[in-house]
């Protein structure tokens, strides 16, 4: 048999290619004897956009020095993906798609149902021109699109095509009951499913405190968390982002480097998705600052499932405070969804 995974896999983003790698890695394991790849079909609009937005310069929060790590990042995306992912040939078209005769494709994870992201939404992510035995979506997002708007024809008719549906997030699965009628399993990003290689940090050799995207954080609370860290002897990185107050340039990272950040931090701030399941990953200490409307349902949607919903930072967070997360619980959880999820993928291939 032979299994196709349809996503978002070709975006240099940290959390777009782990999640790939993953869902790969994780059915893979499911059916050893079956051929099992991502579709290299590149969405050449959302490609360009994506690699063109490392070359801004910020210059209240760059370096010269950081900037010139930044821009290699789609390089070393790049080389991560030509060692690291299974991939099939280069497609361009759907038409490229279906010539690879697969029996099961499946869409997902990522935000792939995001119908209002105009640089990355296609048709074909709703199944749109593709021919296959079984269609699948594993943990689909519709990002910060309304499940409660009227749907495009695409998208109801689509979603309607698909032989079982999954959700990683209730305003997904509400789209998915809205457009087809169908009740969606409700299952993990599949960075959950897989275990990541360990990899080798060229710096942050001493305790650190990591931030990786808190967009928009006041500069009362991010002072606060510096002046804590020089106190208490702690460096402070980003986890591939640039900063000026940052102790060292940990910028052009591959994506198991970046992993191995969360890993080996003593504290984490983030404002995204994926930065709050590596933190949770690594069983960390860990606080979301949320501005992104698409980040505040997805990350606040996660963190209630695991009930850890107090993890929103504001102006009176002290370190010292702050409650710790009985990881123990979180992990009865995450292994019962896990199963489930797990579950979903065997049933839904057969």
């Amino acid at each position: 048999m032979r299994i196709g995974i349809l996503t978002h896999h070709y975006i240099n983003n940290f959390g777009a290619f782990l999640q790939a790698y993953a869902l790969c890695g994780a059915v893979a394991e499911l059916y050893p004897d079956d051929e099992v790849e991502i579709i290299n079909y590149i969405n050449k609009r959302h490609f360009i956009i994506n690699t063109l937005g490392w070359f801004r310069y910020y210059k209240n929060r760059e370096s010269l020095e950081s900037w010139m790590q930044k821009i290699r990042l789609p390089k070393t995306f790049g080389k991560a993906r030509r060692e690291d992912m299974k991939l099939s040939p280069l497609c361009l078209t759907v038409g490229d798609i279906n010539k690879r005769n697969y029996d099961c494709i499946i869409v997902g994870s990522d935000e792939v149902w995001n119908y209002k992201d105009k640089k990355a939404n296609q048709k074909v992510k709703f199944g749109y021109g593709l021919k296959c035995k079984k269609l699948i979506a594993y943990a689909p997002s519709v990002g910060k699109s309304d499940a409660g708007a009227e749907l495009p024809d695409y998208v109801k008719e689509g979603v309607k095509k698909f032989d079982a549906v999954s959700a990683r997030d209730s305003l997904t699965a509400e789209l998915i009951e809205k457009s087809s009628g169908k009740k969606a399993a409700r299952v993990l990003d599949p960075t959950f499913l897989y275990r990541f290689p360990k990899a080798e940090l060229k710096s942050a050799k001493k305790p650190y405190i990591l931030f990786y995207y808190c967009e928009h954080m006041p500069e009362s609370i991010k002072n606060y968390i510096l002046d804590y860290a020089k106190k208490h002897g702690f460096a402070v990185y980003g986890a591939g982002e640039c900063d000026k107050v940052y102790t060292d340039i940990t910028v052009n990272l591959s994506p198991f480097e970046w992993v191995e950040m969360f890993r080996n931090a003593e504290f984490v701030f983030t404002g995204t998705f994926h930065g709050a399941v590596f933190s949770i990953l690594n069983k960390k200490q860990f606080m979301v600052y949320l501005t992104n409307p698409s980040r505040i349902k997805k990350v606040g949607a996660l963190l209630e499932e695991l009930n850890i919903g107090d993890r929103q930072l504001n102006e009176d967070f002290n370190i010292d405070n702050s409650s710790d997360i009985d990881y123990n619980a979180v992990y009865l959880k995450i292994e019962e969804q896990r199963e489930k999820s797990i579950d979903y993928i065997r049933k839904s291939i057969g």
